[in-house]
């Protein structure tokens, strides 16, 4: 229990991934606790105490790096927008050695949250690519909700937070069962150049 408030469930939780922490939380509190700045700001240092203690236990799901590099391989620019923070990304990035693969990163306290769309508009314009140019993978409703907006592809992973129903049900162009599946809908662009 923090600051007297029982822990929410696992639905409030799944609900709330992607989101900002800020927004996490306000969504948690909801409006009349989230008033206080006091007792938010208690909730969201008691959240990322929390995660810093978690974040070794965290694990890439399989395929991941080999996955990413293929991708490059065949003349994808790649890029995270993620509802972390941007110093728990670079964090995590560093963790395994990923930083390389990335050429843009947004997140959560540098723009605005998902599922607004600012973060792939933001990416899409720093690279210099269009709508049509561009994809987002993603394993929540924010995901899906917010390359929406955006105008762009989106492939939902089954094995994160929203189920392979949800995620088609959101607007997933389609949904893959592990990592390596993503490489079947981004054939090689040096063969089609």
């Amino acid at each position: 229990m923090l600051a007297g408030l029982e822990p929410p469930g696992d639905e409030a939780v799944s609900d709330i991934i992607g989101m900002s922490l800020r927004g996490a939380v306000i969504a948690l509190l909801g409006e009349q606790q989230s008033a206080s700045s006091e007792l938010l700001e208690k909730v969201m240092d008691g959240y990322r105490d929390s995660y810093r203690e978690a974040e070794a236990e965290i694990r890439l799901f399989p395929g991941v790096r080999e996955t990413l590099e293929k991708l490059r391989e065949r003349g994808y620019w790649l890029g995270v927008v993620t509802g972390k923070s941007h110093s728990g990304l670079l964090r995590v990035l560093d963790t395994f050695e990923l930083s390389d693969l990335f050429l843009v990163l947004r997140t959560a306290d540098c723009t605005h949250s998902k599922p607004h769309p600012a973060m792939v508009l933001e990416c899409m314009s720093e690279l210099g690519v269009i709508a049509e140019q561009t994809a987002v993978v993603g394993d929540a409703l924010f995901d899906v909700q917010m390359a929406n907006a955006a105008g762009v592809r989106v492939i939902g992973v089954s094995f994160g937070v929203a189920s392979h129903e949800q995620l088609i049900d959101a607007g997933a162009e389609s949904v893959v069962d592990d990592f390596e599946s993503l490489l079947a809908y981004f054939p090689s662009l040096q063969e089609t150049v």
